[in-house]
């Protein structure tokens, strides 16, 4: 799609005048989403659901993002330890604390849980993965933060969440993956044994942690049937849009400057690279994603097809026009690379071929995205443009 534009744009405009985007972000080939690893070509949804969509999701699963060794857990129990009125009595807060129970023990988690008392049933809900300081979440009423501008969501008419990524996984290279979800799910290691290679870590921890997230909240009376957003920023990006494309109770998917191993492709390396994700961060991935960091033309997938994997279910992403680490275009180029596995489904996606300027959102297709001026950060204007694409695709608590 987007080569056939750039041809039609060398054929009419000198190069000289091209836009900027006519570079590594543009130019780089990336893996076609509709040809199967065996040569077929896909044509239809039902090819895609059937043939490349399962294969798609186990390469992620085997060379980035790691197996998860188990879904909803057998025992899994909620309880909710406290409920309140909120930001001046527009809202009900509820304390829900979240227990799984794994083979080696269990774990709780809190979620945060804000619901609109107008409408009765809320438009939706956003669920954030919280991977800032833990007041953003613990002061969300009386100190409030554009990272979860909860009082302005209540005031849309949304329901939010929130948990803080920490309770299910620690962000610490040095834990050893022995703490948090990884302490009941995966098999005792005595000495320097090696986990295998194709073991979760810890975005796919918090990815999983989001989904029993959703897990209470489709047993919550007030949100029943309403449209699920997961959102996050930057690593929490990751992980919400890898929790889209395996939890298919995502209605949305929203990625805020998620960049290397989120919405921007590895093959494009001109902000952060495999190797200095893996470098700095050496926790986050499966470890057979540490093999690619020399050649990523050898990764069998690429993160336009980890968005592709939403449809025909709405994507958002978000870049910041100061936030050269994450390459905003990378992750504009993503969404326009995605489009085609959209159009399966008859769905527009993200509407556009050249990258919009700053604070020119593109919200006709199923595809979101906007570029918002400054640096990387999650912000209540960003929040703004979130729920400006929900006003238009949930109506009355519908998708």
């Amino acid at each position: 799609m987007l080569r056939s534009a750039l041809l039609l744009l060398i054929s009419v405009f000198p190069i000289a005048s091209l836009p900027a985007m006519l570079d590594s972000a543009a130019t780089i080939v990336l893996p076609d989403p509709l040809l199967t690893g065996n040569g077929v070509r896909i044509t239809s949804a039902t090819q895609w659901e059937e043939l490349r969509r399962p294969e798609l999701l186990e390469l992620f699963r085997e060379h980035v993002y790691g197996r998860n060794p188990a879904g909803r857990p057998d025992a899994l129990r909620f309880e909710v330890t406290s409920t309140a009125d909120a930001f001046d009595g527009l809202a009900t807060c509820r304390q829900v604390r979240i227990t799984c129970v794994g083979p080696h023990g269990e774990l709780s988690f809190p979620l945060t849980v804000y619901l609109p008392k107008t409408p009765a049933r809320p438009r939706g809900c956003f669920l954030l993965i919280v991977n800032r300081n833990r007041k953003i979440i613990t002061e969300s009423e009386n100190n409030p933060q554009g990272f979860w501008p909860a009082r302005e969501i209540i005031a849309r008419g949304y329901a939010t969440a929130a948990f803080h990524n920490s309770d299910l996984a620690p962000d610490d290279k040095t834990d050893g993956f022995r703490s948090g979800v990884f302490s009941i799910h995966d098999a005792p290691r005595t000495g320097g044994e090696p986990r295998p290679g194709n073991a979760w870590g810890t975005i796919a921890a918090w990815s999983w942690g989001a989904s029993r997230a959703i897990d209470w909240i489709v047993t919550e009376p007030a949100l029943h049937g309403v449209p699920v957003a997961v959102a996050g920023h930057s690593r929490g990006g990751k992980a919400a849009l890898w929790c889209g494309a395996q939890d298919r109770r995502v209605a949305l998917a929203i990625s805020n400057n998620s960049g290397s191993t989120g919405a921007a492709p590895a093959r494009i390396t001109r902000g952060e690279t495999v190797k200095d994700i893996n470098g700095q961060f050496p926790h986050w991935f499966a470890r057979n994603y540490h093999d690619y960091g020399a050649d990523v033309s050898r990764l069998p997938v690429d993160q336009h097809e980890l968005l592709a994997l939403l449809a025909p279910r709405l994507v958002y992403v978000a870049s910041a026009s100061e936030d050269a680490w994450a390459d905003p275009a990378a992750e504009f180029r993503a969404c326009v690379e995605a489009g085609p596995v959209y159009g399966l489904y008859t769905l527009p996606g993200v509407g556009a071929v050249i990258q919009p300027g700053i604070a020119q959102p593109l919200h006709t297709g199923a595809i979101g995205y906007h570029l918002r001026a400054g640096k990387h950060d999650l912000t209540a204007e960003d929040w703004g443009y979130f729920m400006d694409f929900t006003d238009l695709r949930w109506r009355d608590g519908e998708i």
